[in-house]
């Protein structure tokens, strides 16, 4: 497992701790430890809790990949989409605690998670590819649509608008905001209580939920493009 990311087990609950001492950059060595984590998670606890650092949770792929060649870009990109989607539609409830920037890719790991907190201070939270000139892949525009606020969907995605943890509460990137030095632990005691549910009757009504979303954006990752 890369050393950036780092899993314990707390009473039930995978804690998934990102921190890389910088930005938390989503390279495919980070996409492979986060793969291992919720495997670790299914077969070890009930829940799963990713934390950032006071930097970020994720301030999106990894730039030198994306600035290179772009068949790498192209495959990194594809990577990432398979674990956000796998993310989205893991059996046990995911809960992200947005303990700083969470841009981009970021952006989409929160989407991704079924409960999403964030600390009070000065993060940014978006989807920013439109203002770097990048198109929105189809996976990240069907977690958009599903999990954002249909009144900010438009804003959040073709304009790229960038929201502090109080819009986007208010775009639906975000469930709850708390203060900052309380954001890990709240969110490690949500995914507790909810790993407290019944196991089988929270994978099968997210299933239901989700299944048709996915179905959508699996055949679109083989075709995966920037």
């Amino acid at each position: 497992m890369s050393d950036a990311v780092k899993t314990t087990v707390e009473d039930g609950v995978a804690v998934v701790r990102l921190d890389d001492g910088k930005a938390n950059a989503l390279s495919m060595t980070v996409i492979g430890a986060l793969h291992e984590a919720l495997d670790r998670a299914a077969a070890d606890a009930t829940a799963v809790c990713f934390v950032g650092n006071a930097k970020a949770l994720c301030a999106g792929f990894d730039l030198s990949v994306m600035r290179g060649d772009v068949n790498d870009m192209v495959e990194l990109v594809r990577a990432g989409g398979q674990l956000l989607t796998r993310v989205y539609g893991h059996p046990q409830p995911t809960v992200a605690a947005v303990t700083g920037h969470a841009m981009a890719a970021g952006a989409l790991l929160v989407l991704s998670c079924d409960t999403r907190i964030s600390g009070d201070g000065p993060a940014k939270i978006g989807l920013n590819e439109t203002a770097i000139g990048m198109t929105l892949p189809d996976f990240a525009i069907e977690l958009a649509r599903d999990r954002l606020s249909k009144r900010y969907l438009t804003r959040a995605t073709i304009e790229a608008e960038v929201f502090s943890p109080e819009g986007a509460l208010a775009a639906g990137y975000v469930d709850m905001v708390v203060a900052a030095d309380e954001c890990e632990r709240t969110a490690v005691d949500v995914a507790r209580r909810l790993g407290g549910l019944d196991a089988r009757a929270y994978a099968g009504t997210k299933k239901a939920l989700r299944q048709d979303t996915i179905d959508r954006i699996l055949p679109t990752l083989e075709s995966a493009t920037v």
